[in-house]
């Protein structure tokens, strides 16, 4: 098991933790392989969350959250990048 494969389970299970519904975690690492911040060997994510909390809120502090509940990830670097996408279990019935 390499880093990454640890990291997509610690931001899963941080994620349901936190009370998201449904949780996909996708490492794009090696679509950034040569590049300046890879280099450090920090992963680069794609998170698909699905959580009530994000009831209500915009797009950007619905991200902002995601972010704070992973920032311990980030401040060891394990996380170098983060795309995400944040829907509320109402949005999956489209």
């Amino acid at each position: 098991m390499n880093k990454h494969s640890v990291t997509v389970n610690q931001i899963a299970q941080s994620l349901k933790a936190w009370g998201a519904s449904d949780v996909v975690v996708i490492d794009n690492s090696h679509l950034h392989v040569g590049h300046e911040g890879a280099k450090s060997g920090g992963g680069h994510f794609m998170v698909k969350v699905t959580s009530s909390v994000f009831n209500g809120l915009s797009r950007i502090k619905a991200h902002r959250l995601v972010y704070q509940q992973l920032n311990e990830l980030f401040v060891s670097g394990a996380i170098h990048a983060l795309e995400v996408e944040a829907k509320v279990p109402e949005d999956n019935h489209e």
